[in-house]
């Protein structure tokens, strides 16, 4: 019978990209066999993740070529993409995957992802290195930290993560992402704006980014007036792509394409025709949030985005199944806040769809 092995894998960058390092462990029924942590200069956050499942990997072939081996992260893009379920698009991912791939037989491989606070052992030892131990590898060591549970003294960065207000489309429950119809404001979405822009002034936020589309741009601009906060626009919280279901109707897309909106109900990893999966938002909003925590620690940061991106980042910051997102709702300009540890690599969510502001 096979051996079964236990791969944790973790890497961390400071400053994404900054200085950077990997830690990995290996387990054989709850038993710490070995553990791997190494600087790797410069890098981004995904690039040491793919190291350390590298040098994890690595690490249990040469335990035993043969054993059956389940690789646990709290990294849901390389979960996924080493699972075959999202593409790999930056080549420099292509070429950890593939270099991944090579190491140990891939029917013997399986990829589990686990929340952060599970996984804090071999981010445990990937800090250890970056705050100046010696890279090492270290053979079985007594106690068993697969049950550890972090618990950070860091300050964590605040982000609230604001809806736009209501458009044309939103009271008929329409598909509206980031196609060119591109609606504005409707009276009613404005007066949303505005209560939200008076509840978020008495949060005294320190940034505010915004999606570049107009709806989320009339709502942080009604922020920044109360704020006195700039509008920092980035692209990588715009709102899903729908393809040519953008301005449709749920009843006219599942006239109109029975068997493609199946099939979109069905698995989060599906695309819309010339659109967008609902896996690629989840990695976009998870690298939007982790970008935004890590180059402002200890922060307050006010995110004004869309229903998409808001509820793929609650559903995976709570570790629920992908499929839960049509389980979820989040209605305009309401408030969903989380905490972030970027040096411990915690998330928590603290409120979500918070909408007693917008009430009387």
């Amino acid at each position: 019978m096979a051996r079964k092995l236990t791969i944790t894998a973790d890497g961390g960058s400071r400053g994404n990209p900054g200085p950077a390092a990997f830690g990995a462990v290996v387990y054989e029924n709850g038993k710490t066999l070995k553990e791997v942590a190494e600087t790797i200069g410069v890098a981004s956050n995904n690039v040491a993740e793919y190291r350390g499942l590298i040098a994890g990997l690595t690490a249990a072939h040469e335990i035993d070529a043969t054993a059956e081996i389940e690789v646990r992260m709290d990294s849901k893009l390389v979960v996924e993409q080493m699972s075959g379920r999202w593409q790999i698009k930056h080549p420099d991912m292509k070429k950890l995957a593939f270099q991944a791939r090579d190491i140990h037989p891939r029917e013997l491989i399986t990829f589990t992802w686990i929340p952060r606070e599970e996984n804090s052992h071999a981010d445990r030892i990937l800090n250890d290195v970056l705050d100046g131990a010696p890279s090492s590898v270290r053979e079985p060591i007594q106690q068993n930290f697969l049950m550890e549970r972090l618990i950070s003294g860091e300050e964590p960065t605040t982000i609230y993560l604001i809806r736009h207000g209501e458009t044309i489309l939103t009271p008929a429950r329409k598909f509206s992402g980031s196609g060119p119809l591109n609606p504005e404001l409707t009276d009613i979405g404005i007066s949303q704006a505005e209560a939200v822009a008076n509840e978020i002034v008495k949060l005294k936020p320190d940034f505010l980014f915004s999606s570049p589309l107009r709806r989320t741009q009339e709502t942080a601009a009604r922020i920044s007036a109360s704020t006195k906060l700039e509008v920092i626009t980035q692209d990588i919280w715009i709102e899903q792509s729908f393809g040519k279901w953008d301005g449709m109707s749920v009843a006219e897309v599942s006239a109109e394409y029975p068997d493609e909106y199946k099939h979109w109900l069905a698995a989060t990893s599906y695309i819309p025709p010339e659109g967008e999966s609902y896996d690629e938002v989840t990695a976009r909003a998870l690298e939007g949030i982790d970008q935004v925590a890590t180059e402002n620690p200890g922060k307050k940061i006010v995110v004004v985005t869309h229903n998409g991106i808001i509820k793929t980042a609650v559903a995976a910051i709570i570790g629920a199944r992908p499929e839960s997102i049509f389980h979820i709702d989040i209605s305009p300009c309401s408030i969903t806040t989380i905490s972030v540890w970027p040096s411990d690599n915690l998330m928590a969510l603290r409120g979500c769809n918070e909408r007693g502001h917008l009430r009387g």
